[in-house]
């Protein structure tokens, strides 16, 4: 008797915490249904914008206890687009991205504090040119449930965060062309 329920409160025991640790959940962010757009003044006239595709990496999300969450991205700057062709390839050389020397620009977080209404706040570490600095992107749930057509889980997210372009070497035409420089992500993951 004393083995039968020994052996029988192992196996619950095992479950628990194999679903314990199955709590966070890793997904692999889908590039053809990410985008990253920046946006800027420009002499206090208009608000152009600029945007990344082909942007990669891993969300570990537990909704339950976000602090357990964690995001890598990496966004390869060759990618961006402003619309207008003589911006863009300016953007490619120095004093701007300079995408020969620093290919890519990544995001790591550091910790993950949930602020109610699926809202999140995501600290982390923002790397472009070279230099890291800190941020917060104020994320979103958009939805976490099973893909319709990949029949996975999958979650989706927007994120926004402001930076200022003289913390990265990109300055050119500060202050005339604003310093600050709104962040705005959209992303679907599905689980790996």
């Amino acid at each position: 008797m004393f083995r039968k329920t020994s052996l029988a409160l192992m196996l619950v025991a095992g479950s628990l915490s194999m679903s314990a640790m199955a709590a966070t959940k890793a997904y692999q962010i889908d590039p053809t249904h990410t985008s990253v757009v920046v946006s800027w003044n420009h002499f206090g006239f208009s608000n152009p914008t600029a945007s990344f595709s082909d942007v990669s990496g891993t969300i570990n999300f537990d909704e339950k206890n976000p602090a357990k969450s964690n995001v890598e991205v990496s966004i390869p700057v060759k990618t961006v687009d402003t619309r207008v062709p003589a911006l863009t390839a300016e953007f490619m050389e120095a004093p701007y991205f300079e995408v020969a020397k620093f290919p890519t620009a990544t995001f790591k977080s550091t910790k993950i504090v949930a602020k109610g209404g699926k809202k999140y706040d995501v600290e982390g570490q923002l790397t472009i040119k070279g230099i890291t600095k800190p941020v917060v992107l104020h994320a979103t749930l958009n939805k976490a449930g099973e893909h319709p057509m990949a029949k996975v889980p999958a979650v989706g997210f927007d994120a926004s965060t402001v930076i200022k372009r003289t913390d990265f070497d990109l300055g050119q035409y500060v202050p005339y062309v604003s310093d600050e420089v709104t962040l705005e992500i959209t992303t679907e993951a599905e689980a790996k």
